[in-house]
């Protein structure tokens, strides 16, 4: 979610959702995230208000040396705590609960088994750990996703006769291809938000003794975006069909807690970067292992080492019989430079190719044990192949990844507009404190006091 799509957007909004929002609420519309932008690594900053630096998901997935395999992230990896993890310590006065599109969002987010967890399994359906409520199981029945099958996505406020703007094709040769194409979708969106409503109808939230705290990750414009870019109409769409589900949901918070029974926050986790245009796509969308094999071919030349495994943006190096390996690194960001898609590079030794704010970016991303040897970066708008030939990556240090939403709303916060920047880490600190729980371990923001009711 890009602060720029709600800036395009806002004269399309209802008047009882995001425009309510944003106009009753506390909304900093420049947040960055400055670190790596993976979906994984912001999700985890989120949680924790710590940098990848510190907690330690420095993307969707990593090289770990000892297993000599890609890793993916996960709770367990998960090295700082949690906001959700700081709330379970209030003990049986709260009560948390996280919704995701997949368990590994879930478990990332909460930081701990105490919070329930909520997502969708591969056949379309909201599952849970251990026996799920019987509320859930008729949530599923209700909701069978055989009736989404070949749905025409239309444009909101589409003329009559208008073409979709894609159709859900299903084929019963290949169900996971609908699968992904459902869950990038506002049906997709949508299904999370009304799992949301029936949660908090069927738990009482707001509504009893107990300290009640939600976490909704809704994951469809990131899917979305991987598969068409930052750009592309359909991005828009899902925006607005975001308005319409924020309506809903106010409507529903209301119902079950009264206006002031409630605070709602809105984050971005990343942006994401334009599909390369087609006839640009050969060279905007870089293959990684010619990156690795033209920083390998310089550094055997010269005797100096090779490449052991470059995981975007990660180069790993082999660096055994180096007693100072930080010439090795340097060599090896020097010889990426030459690639004509890289733009800069950072050390596990600390150097920077350039002196400047991106400085700070590479250091938030970069963990000394994880993130390998020397971090790289690719030119704007350049992304990573997948060899798919279509979509794109996340994770650069650009503004279109960086530049995210925050809002605050309900009535702890104080209405308005705070131009000044704001980071993705003051999150969790400033939450923390209106809940009067202790901040996250490793959190390295600051309380927004500037947005809180005296």
């Amino acid at each position: 979610m890009r602060q720029d799509y709600w800036d395009s957007a806002a004269n399309q909004f209802g008047a009882a959702g995001l425009a309510h929002i944003l106009l009753k609420g506390a909304h900093f519309p420049d947040c960055r995230h400055l670190a790596s932008t993976f979906s994984a690594t912001a999700l985890a900053t989120l949680a924790t208000g710590a940098w990848p630096a510190q907690h330690g998901i420095v993307a969707d997935s990593w090289y770990d040396r000892a297993a000599q395999n890609a890793v993916p992230a996960s709770r367990e990896a998960l090295l700082a705590t949690t906001l959700t993890a700081q709330v379970a310590a209030l003990g049986r006065e709260a009560r948390m609960f996280v919704v995701g599109m997949t368990a590994t969002q879930a478990s990332l987010f909460a930081g701990t088994s105490q919070a329930q967890q909520f997502w969708m399994d591969r056949r379309g359906q909201f599952t849970t750990l251990g026996e799920p409520p019987a509320w859930l199981t008729e949530f599923n029945v209700q909701n069978p996703l055989e009736n989404k099958h070949d749905a025409r996505w239309m444009a909101i406020n589409a003329a009559p006769g208008a073409p979709p703007l894609r159709t859900l094709t299903y084929d019963p040769e290949h169900p996971e291809k609908f699968l992904d194409l459902y869950q990038a979708s506002h049906l997709g969106q949508a299904a999370q938000f009304e799992l949301l409503v029936r949660l908090i109808d069927k738990q009482g939230l707001g509504q009893g003794d107990t300290f009640d705290f939600v976490c909704l990750v809704a994951d469809s414009t990131a899917r979305l975006g991987h598969e068409v870019g930052g750009r592309s109409p359909l991005m828009r769409q899902m925006v607005l069909n975001l308005d319409q589900q924020l309506a809903f949901l106010l409507k529903q918070l209301r119902a079950a807690a009264g206006e002031n029974g409630f605070n709602l926050v809105l984050a971005g986790g990343h942006g994401a970067p334009p599909d390369p245009a087609e006839e640009s796509r050969g060279r905007m969308a870089v293959p990684g292992e010619s990156v690795a094999q033209a920083v390998d071919r310089v550094l055997l030349a010269s005797g100096s080492g090779r490449v052991t495994r470059y995981l975007y943006p990660y180069l790993y190096l082999d660096t055994s019989g180096f007693r100072d390996p930080e010439p090795l690194r340097m060599a090896a960001g020097r010889a990426a430079l030459q690639h004509p898609a890289v733009a800069g590079f950072y050390t596990a030794g600390g150097y920077c190719s350039t002196n400047d704010s991106w400085r700070e970016r590479f250091r938030n991303s970069f963990h000394h044990s994880r993130s390998g040897d020397v971090m790289l970066s690719y030119l704007p708008e350049y992304v990573e192949d997948f060899g798919q030939g279509r979509g794109v990556s996340y994770g650069s240090l650009y503004n279109y990844d960086v530049r995210v939403p925050l809002c605050f709303y309900g009535p702890q916060f104080k209405p308005g507009v705070y131009e000044s920047p704001v980071q993705s880490v003051d999150l969790a600190p400033t939450l923390a404190r209106t809940m009067g729980v202790s901040t996250p371990s490793s959190s390295d923001g600051r309380v927004l006091g500037e947005a809180l009711v005296e």
